[in-house]
């Protein structure tokens, strides 16, 4: 069973991620981004450096997948990513336009037919201004200068793309009031609710509500 957790920026992928690993027994795979040598130049210069940003990912991305995903699962029925493929077409549309953003496409497409698919994604919400504060308590060096602006325009980007995702492979959850890192309860209620959309045993169905 391949799980991947998505979210903006800062709502804790990662740290959920490791979290759930010891509850499913499960392979983790993390993305890689701090080898991207743009990456601090793109958060200083957005326009100048984020074709260069986005490509490196992109590949970064594929590599990792195209051999993290299988040999992963090959060890184990169960793999936990806190990314999926799809997250750098998302980052493309909002960070590029134009003839970058066509040639971004072509080259995604072509690699995206080759990736395995999660068979459930655990798509993470938070407000912009729950994200922005997420992010400078964990206080990497080259976010620290993160324009609230971008992180919303990211936030109504993967609201939009998950909108129109098939319900039945994505479970969506609102961590504005979870702390799973802090509270055995949320991470309880999430390994619940991932349990309840996977139909795995144990979980509690809802309980039918009488409106007589």
């Amino acid at each position: 069973m391949y799980i991947a957790i998505e979210g903006v920026i800062g709502v804790g992928k990662t740290t959920l991620a490791r979290l759930l690993q010891p509850a499913f027994d499960s392979e983790i795979l993390l993305e890689i981004f701090e080898e991207n040598p743009f990456l601090s130049d793109f958060y200083s210069d957005r326009a100048r450096y984020a074709f260069q940003t986005q490509i490196f990912f992109l590949l970064s991305r594929y590599h990792q997948q195209r051999k993290g995903v299988r040999s992963s699962l090959n060890e184990n029925p169960w793999l936990l990513s806190d990314y999926t493929f799809e997250k750098d077409r998302l980052f493309a549309e909002v960070n590029l336009d134009g003839d970058e953003l066509e040639m971004y496409y072509r080259v995604h497409d072509a690699l995206a037919e080759k990736i395995t698919k999660p068979e459930l994604v655990v798509y993470l919400q938070a407000d912009t201004a729950v994200l922005m504060q997420r992010i400078a308590q964990r206080d990497r060096p080259y976010e620290r200068e993160m324009d609230s602006n971008y992180i919303d325009t990211l936030n109504q980007t993967y609201e939009t793309h998950f909108a129109n995702e098939d319900a039945h492979t994505v479970l969506t959850i609102n961590t504005n009031e979870l702390d799973f890192v802090r509270s055995k309860k949320d991470l309880e209620l999430v390994q619940q609710r991932i349990r309840q959309a996977l139909k795995l045993a144990p979980f509690q169905e809802p309980l039918p509500i009488n409106l007589q």
